[in-house]
């Protein structure tokens, strides 16, 4: 799932920020509302979490903006504005909840995930490739209705190539999105782990998803 989080204050946006992508989620961060209606524009989303009180264009005008515009991805308020006139006046111009700073973290993820299961009504939340089959909802994978146990890291970077299936992933795009470190560069690590999952999800089947793209990267894709 990828969330924007829009917060300008950078020790809270880098707290939330790192709290979600240990919880697997893929997170982009603007600082202000411009650069924030920027990415909702030309990204799409699952959820975008918004402060109030950023620069450039205040959150409840960013709201409004999308709302007008016909985005309807789920939007989350999270501000140290508290009062009762303010959470009406975010809910009234489209946000779908509201939270107050100081908050506690756990809170924020159950708000986060009862949010994704109301908008998973709008469209099947399965992800698949061949007779792969991989849920974001309950995070089971199956192949050929065999459930397959992944470790968190496998999870994400499988559930990251099948949203990407059909795509030429680099390593370095790989490790942005899964491990945030597009620095580290000459590690081997994404090839430790593509090899794990290909043991898990490959070795046992007569068709192989996951195929490397030599010198660039990898991509999962079923029979041409």
């Amino acid at each position: 799932m990828r969330l924007l989080l829009v917060e300008d204050e950078i020790r809270v946006a880098r707290f939330i920020s790192q709290g979600l992508r240990e919880h697997h989620y893929v997170v982009d961060v603007a600082n202000d509302g411009e650069e924030a209606s920027e990415l909702a524009y030309a990204e799409e989303y699952d959820l975008i979490i918004v402060d109030l009180m950023i620069p450039k264009k205040n959150g409840l005008r960013l709201i409004k903006e999308l709302r007008l515009n016909g985005e309807n991805v789920p939007i989350l308020i999270l501000s140290a504005k508290d009062s009762v006139v303010d959470k009406v006046g975010g809910l009234d111009l489209g946000a779908d909840d509201y939270m107050t700073k100081p908050f506690a973290f756990t809170e924020l993820l159950a708000r986060i995930r009862s949010l994704l299961r109301r908008n998973q009504g709008m469209a099947s939340p399965l992800l698949q490739v061949a007779d792969l089959t991989l849920n974001p909802a309950t995070r089971e994978v199956t192949r050929e209705g065999i459930y397959i146990f992944l470790s968190n890291k496998e999870y994400a970077i499988l559930e990251f190539m099948m949203r990407n299936a059909g795509k030429v992933l680099s390593r370095t795009l790989i490790l942005e999105r899964v491990w945030m470190d597009a620095y580290n560069v000459g590690t081997n690590v994404v090839d430790v782990y593509i090899n794990h999952l290909r043991n898990k999800i490959d070795r046992n089947f007569d068709v192989k998803l996951i195929q490397t793209v030599y010198s660039v990267g990898y991509i999962i894709k079923g029979e041409e």
